[in-house]
């Protein structure tokens, strides 16, 4: 299981400050980057991480028609980012086109889709696609699996039964993650480390746990510490 650290900071100065104080771990985390930090910060903010020695994920989780996703799944591969995501909801088709349109790329980077969003509540969920988010995720991530897409992004509520519907090497990555029973915040699906663990997840994200910490190197080395623990 690897760690994904969300860089969610309102300025690109502390996320920078945070990543170089972090850098003796780059090999044993991600670096998770979202809306806010790449519309405010755009590329140059991925060749910067990139060049600190981590892995990043780009997180725009693109939904368009699948020509329009395929040429943005392209670009993005272009920026040598390791992972970036989609939503399976835009369809097999989509998906499928994605996964054909980076397949030129030596070092493509990994594609995961979203299935359901870990701020949704069941209710919520359900009045929008009117079925279970546990129904929805898993026939969403057969889909993505059937596509060729590498993983999805789920709960880790779902993490265990998505793998025992495709593979146990399909990829799992979990955002919602409070380490030690933080507060959940606007985070409906949330679970702790153990619990990510017990479900077979590949990648955790932890956000505000650890850059709103005074001292986020003391907690991401807990964090390590407690992912190694057998």
């Amino acid at each position: 299981m690897k760690l994904c650290i969300a860089l969610d900071n309102p300025s690109k100065e502390e996320n920078l400050k945070l990543a170089k104080e972090l850098k003796e771990y780059s090999n044993d985390l991600w670096l998770k980057v979202g809306f806010r930090s790449y519309i405010r910060d755009g590329n140059e903010f991925i060749v910067e991480l990139k060049n600190l020695g981590y892995n990043i994920f780009l997180d725009l989780k693109l939904y368009d028609i699948p020509n329009t996703m395929a040429d943005a799944s392209e670009e993005i591969a272009k920026l040598g980012v390791d992972m970036f995501n989609i939503h399976a909801s835009a369809g097999k088709r989509a998906m499928s086109e994605v996964m054909d349109r980076i397949s030129k790329f030596q070092n493509r980077p990994l594609v995961l889709a979203v299935t359901a969003l870990t701020s949704f509540s069941e209710d919520e969920f359900k009045e929008i696609y009117n079925d279970s988010i546990k129904n929805k995720a898993k026939e969403f991530a057969k889909i993505s699996y059937q596509a060729g897409l590498d993983g999805v992004v789920c709960s880790v509520w779902e993490s265990r039964e998505i793998k025992n519907a495709t593979s146990k090497e399909f990829i799992t990555l979990t955002p919602g993650i409070r380490p030690f029973g933080e507060d959940a915040g606007d985070q409906k699906r949330v679970a702790d480390i153990n619990a990510a663990k017990e479900n077979l997840v590949d990648f955790i994200v932890v956000g505000r746990p650890i850059y709103k910490a005074k001292k986020p190197k003391e907690v991401v080395e807990k964090i390590l510490n407690t992912i190694k623990e057998s």
